[in-house]
């Protein structure tokens, strides 16, 4: 018995017909407990003996014609041989794995996770292997895949959840199309940047200013000035940790301006000055303390939007942005901002002025027995200056095409001295600008070895629904890497067109005969616009839970069903930032049937 990471187990996944390496035949069994219950034989050498017995169709279409279920399986009973080389790639680095829908991507990069764990365990164990996706409906989707192969040491988090570990929250809402894209930009650290220096008081008629009074002479500090003196703190500290010195730099300018004759020490003038409630009240306004979710709330106030703007996003663009932080919740694209201004503002300063507690409030414990162990521990204190993100050794992303290049930026803090595994498909890309994407993936990558390997071979899609997909997203995207699908069903995708009044009725008649036709789950995949009224459709005709599982297109990624209903392709192309490279995400999720729904008895503009 050996491990199938071990090196001796290669050919066993690598053989084919083409170049056997010395396997005869692959024999897969599968097993419940303690009992055999398939054998599926691969032969690979048609030289052999012909009286060598073959047990099945091969462990590889069986597995594909099995029914899915809620979560994902491992495939290591099923790896092929172009899977298997980007497994077991080399760990320094960048390994780029692409490839289009249906080629195992994802599956591929967790076995791979759990290769690097085997191979180089006390470096990975210890540093930690990050695998990040695009929704928790994923994660929750491959949450069993590593565990199933001996490994739950490696994090799984949804980029929304990314930032986690600094912000203490996470976010599920996405941002409609035209707000994505613009909190998604590079331009938006420069929007942050002004942001933060944007003053809390009103700077008046004559633009910002301090004034105080020193025994009569009046002090006065400008707008130019005190800018100067940010530009030069700020060159040096990060805005929570840089107060006491700008502190120091304006009342070193202010004494400047007393006169001698008032013979005043230096410590003495600046008692005066920093005693004075106009200099303190200023002074906090200024320069307060700034946590990332208030400074970031801020930009719900159109006018602060423009002053931080301007010049950088367009009247249009200012707009859209502003409304955006009408929502209550954060959105997933806030946190990669949140991140971002944690960086640039630093960990707020420790209250100096907070006394020790004199008395213990309900419920409190105190341990009242203190030894001299106790006395000789000194814990350690975390330096503010360190990057308070937490790291890894290596983060293996997914569905890499989506990530924004602020998020992009967020990833990198996590991954500062780590080699990563890239995992994606520029096709099924919902970030509208690829080349802004490609310059974040060249900053990440720098100098450091890149290889890549892709995938050919669409296991997922039968012939007939892949096809169609392929027309489709060909249309906007020419240059889509388009797989081959290695099998067929012999059942067309049902493109049927409808009035809206006519959905309810169609969508429960649809998924009565689906769940007769399929033995494993069902998805429904809507538009945002739409996601109440099929929800409530589908509580009416008692198909909500069980089976059927309902989507937003974003949440499909990389999710497989046995049958897919899409409703009202059109929507889906029109509130996606990706356009019809979303709706290809959509039609591509089924193992067995597509069905369409147009809310146009003439039929979609999608069709091809």
């Amino acid at each position: 018995m050996i491990d199938w990471r071990a090196r001796a187990a290669e050919p066993f996944y690598r053989a084919t017909a083409n170049d056997p390496m010395a396997v005869v035949r692959r024999r897969v069994l599968r097993c419940r407990n303690d009992k055999v219950i398939g054998i599926e034989d691969d032969l690979l050498d048609a030289d052999s003996d012909g009286e060598l017995p073959i047990v099945g169709e091969g462990a590889l279409m069986a597995a594909l014609k099995r029914a899915r279920g809620p979560q994902m399986r491992d495939i290591v009973a099923t790896i092929q041989g172009e899977q298997d080389e980007a497994i077991r790639a080399e760990a320094s680095g960048v390994t780029v794995i692409s490839g289009g829908p249906g080629t195992g991507k994802t599956v591929v990069a967790l076995h791979r996770a759990a290769y690097l764990l085997y191979s180089n365990r006390r470096r990975f164990e210890r540093g930690g292997i990050l695998v990040v996706g695009p929704s928790s409906v994923f994660m929750n989707y491959i949450e069993r895949v590593l565990p199933s192969l001996g490994e739950d040491s490696v994090t799984l988090r949804a980029i929304g959840a990314v930032a986690e570990d600094v912000l203490g929250l996470a976010a599920e809402r996405n941002d409609a199309a035209p707000a994505a894209a613009i909190k998604g930009s590079l331009r938006m650290v420069d929007v942050l940047k002004r942001l933060i220096n944007l003053p809390l008081i009103d700077p008046g008629p004559e633009g910002l200013m301090l004034r105080v009074t020193v025994k009569g002479e009046v002090l006065t500090l400008r707008e130019a000035a005190l800018a100067r003196i940010r530009h030069d703190v700020l060159a040096r500290h990060k805005v929570n940790r840089g107060r006491e010195a700008a502190e120091h730099a304006v009342l070193h300018a202010l004494a400047a301006q007393v006169p001698e004759d008032l013979e005043l020490d230096h410590d003495t003038i600046s008692e005066l000055i920093s005693s004075s409630a106009g200099y303190q009240m200023f002074f906090n306004a200024w320069w307060p303390g700034l946590e990332a979710t208030s400074v970031l709330r801020r930009l719900d106030d159109a006018s602060v939007v423009a002053a931080a703007g301007q010049g950088i996003l367009s009247v249009e663009e200012q707009r859209v942005l502003a409304e955006s932080f009408a929502a209550k919740t954060w959105s997933v694209a806030d946190t990669a901002l949140l991140d971002e201004l944690v960086a640039l503002l630093g960990p707020l300063p420790a209250d100096e002025e907070a006394d020790d507690q004199l008395f213990l409030a309900d419920g409190s414990q105190v341990q009242e027995l203190v030894t001299m162990a106790d006395l000789f521990v000194h814990p350690r204190e975390r330096d503010l200056n360190e990057d308070p993100q937490q790291t890894f050794a290596h983060l293996l992303i997914d569905e890499a095409q989506d990530i924004t290049p602020m998020q992009w930026r967020m990833l990198r803090r996590r991954g500062t001295q780590a080699s990563w595994t890239i995992v994606g498909d520029p096709a099924q890309s919902s970030w509208p600008d690829a080349h802004e994407s490609e310059r974040a993936i060249d900053a990440l990558i720098g100098v450091s070895a890149k290889r890549t390997f892709r995938l050919s071979v669409n296991y997922r899609s039968p012939a007939e629904v892949f096809s169609l997909a392929a027309d489709v997203v060909r249309r906007s995207f020419p240059e889509a890497d388009l797989p081959d699908a290695v099998r067929r069903t012999g059942i067309e995708p049902a493109l049927l067109a409808v009035t809206p009044s006519e959905l309810e009725g169609t969508l429960a008649a649809e998924l009565t005969r689906l769940a007769g036709e399929v033995e494993g789950t069902i998805g429904v995949i809507a538009p945002p616009s739409l996601l109440g009224t099929v929800k409530a459709y589908l509580t009416a005709s008692g198909h909500d839970g069980g089976r059927v599982t309902l989507v937003l297109p974003l949440q499909a990624k990389g999710l497989e069903y046995d049958a897919v209903i899409v409703v009202s392709p059109d929507d889906i192309a029109a509130e996606s930032p990706g356009g019809v490279r979303v709706l290809y995400v959509a039609l591509t999720r089924p193992t067995q049937q597509l069905v369409t729904i147009d809310l146009d008895p003439d039929g979609g503009a999608w069709r091809p």
